[in-house]
């Protein structure tokens, strides 16, 4: 199941991608060029990692200090929306994951689910999407007691400086795209990761090493870690990735040019010929890497 929900986890909800050009190991970008009088800045995020990872560097605090705002793939402040969007998270016309499984897979899982705990009991979590359910197992196989949103220690430093947040498309929509995922097909990879979980087919390796390379912030090794552990997902590549990164690009050209912001988006939206950053300078802003260390930082 890792193979479609980490991808959803680091790019949809954060990593993805294919192609990347540059070889600076950063998440921090500068936006410039093109007439614009003042730089923006492009970070890269992860839904979840451990808390003592989840710092941010003089440069971005910096960045977020002199911007006009904050644009995160939603908008993380709209209490309102994000209270409206839990009933997307369900599986459309009533369906649960009983009628997905047969009988002994669907046992299979409730048990899992009940050993393993996650953060909502499983009579909720069998009518969500399978692929949010599997998200709320993830977060427990990180190596740590106390994990972190990367979205939110960034909305934590904008508030301290009054900065507005803003979102680049809405939740639902985010929820919406998980339909076009068959639902047997994400029930059956859940029913997949659970017969690997605990064996020494287990993807807890494979999302180790995505985490590291996203510590080490090389956004080529995680290029290639999702080549190579997310096959199941290339056939909704465009949906997840592509489409919503031209379409995030075309709605900066309009808000680039009017105010200073910082754009914190799954790091697998940023590189790639299809990324954010290769789409942006296509457009013709220069897109430069900043030095996003928690010491010494400055631009490369």
């Amino acid at each position: 199941m890792k193979k479609i929900s980490i991808t959803l986890l680091a790019g949809l909800l954060a990593l993805g991608a294919m192609a990347q050009k540059d070889n600076n190991k950063t998440l921090l970008w500068k936006i410039s060029g093109n007439g614009l009088a003042k730089a923006s800045y492009l970070y890269g995020t992860i839904h979840m990692l451990c808390e003592d990872d989840a710092g941010l560097s003089k440069n971005m605090k910096e960045a977020i200090a002199t911007s006009d705002e904050i644009y995160f793939e939603v908008d993380m402040d709209n209490l309102f929306e994000m209270m409206g969007v839990l009933g997307k998270m369900k599986m459309k016309g009533d369906t649960t994951l009983k009628d997905l499984l047969s009988a002994e897979d669907y046992k299979k899982v409730k048990n899992f689910f009940d050993a393993k705990g996650s953060m909502l009991p499983f009579s909720m979590l069998e009518t969500y999407k399978p692929i949010l359910a599997a998200s709320t197992l993830e977060t427990g196989s990180l190596p740590c007691e106390n994990t972190a949103m990367m979205e939110q220690v960034i909305m934590t430093e904008a508030k301290k400086w009054n900065k507005k947040i803003n979102g680049l498309e809405t939740m639902s929509f985010q929820a919406g795209l998980l339909d076009s995922i068959p639902y047997k097909l994400q029930a059956e990879q859940l029913v997949s990761y659970v017969n690997k979980a605990g064996t020494t087919e287990g993807d807890d390796d494979e999302m180790k090493a995505m985490f590291k390379a996203y510590n080490d912030q090389d956004l080529k090794k995680l290029e290639m870690l999702m080549v190579e552990t997310a096959p199941g997902m290339s056939a909704f590549t465009d949906t997840f990735l592509y489409h919503r990164n031209q379409k995030w690009v075309a709605k900066l050209k309009s808000i680039l040019p009017a105010k200073s912001v910082v754009i914190a988006v799954g790091a697998g939206h940023l590189p790639g010929e299809k990324g954010v950053i290769n789409l942006l300078r296509n457009a013709g802003y220069t897109v430069t890497p900043v030095e996003n260390k928690l010491h010494d930082n400055r631009e490369i």
